[in-house]
């Protein structure tokens, strides 16, 4: 029973490892190492990286993609930047390729207006929106709103009263036959 118990738990543990070397192998991810000639194109390559955008990814940056398509621009990045191009003939061959979605900035243009300027518009629409309600809501509150009633208004005449009481009368009496109707339906008839 005990020889048992030990061939379990080094069994256990064997499974365990394997899982883990197996489970680890996602971990290694592909580093690239770039040669720079100074720390002004290291820096110049890493900023580009950075601000450029990933095509596949939506939004996230080169820096951070791992797909295909970022490992060959980075590397296109890298060429450029050793060829000692500077960061607005890249950002240019980069936006006349893949247009102005590879740029978190993309140029302010006819064709970018809505992403320039839609988003302020909204926020002041929004703002005034919000002021003329709570307007709207501190003159309701004061009653000096559209639905307060106006101080013309003139008291009932007796008549008038008599026959508002003689229609409320009616209508109680009438939903209280409605109740005492249904308390005397039996539970089969209302299927």
């Amino acid at each position: 029973m005990n020889k048992n118990l030990v061939n379990m738990s080094i069994v256990s543990k064997l499974i365990s490892l394997m899982l883990a070397c197996l489970l680890s192998i996602t971990v290694y991810a592909a580093i690239d190492v770039y040669d720079f000639d100074s720390p002004r194109q290291e820096a110049q390559y890493r900023g580009l990286i950075e601000e450029l955008r990933c095509p596949k990814c939506q939004n996230q940056n080169l820096a951070g993609s791992d797909a295909p398509i970022a490992q060959d621009l980075k590397q296109k990045t890298y060429d450029m930047v050793k060829d000692g191009r500077s960061d607005a003939e890249i950002r240019a061959f980069m936006q006349e390729r893949y247009g102005d979605f590879i740029s978190y900035k993309p140029p302010v243009r006819p064709s970018t207006w809505i992403l320039w300027f839609f988003p302020p518009l909204l926020l002041i629409f929004l703002i005034t929106g919000w002021f003329w309600q709570s307007k709207r809501r501190q003159l309701a509150a004061k009653g000096q709103g559209s639905m307060a009633t106006s101080s013309s208004a003139q008291a009932l005449t007796p008549a008038e009263k008599a026959e508002l009481d003689r229609l409320l009368s009616r209508a109680d009496n009438n939903d209280d036959t409605d109740r005492n109707n249904r308390d005397t339906i039996s539970p089969e008839d209302r299927k």
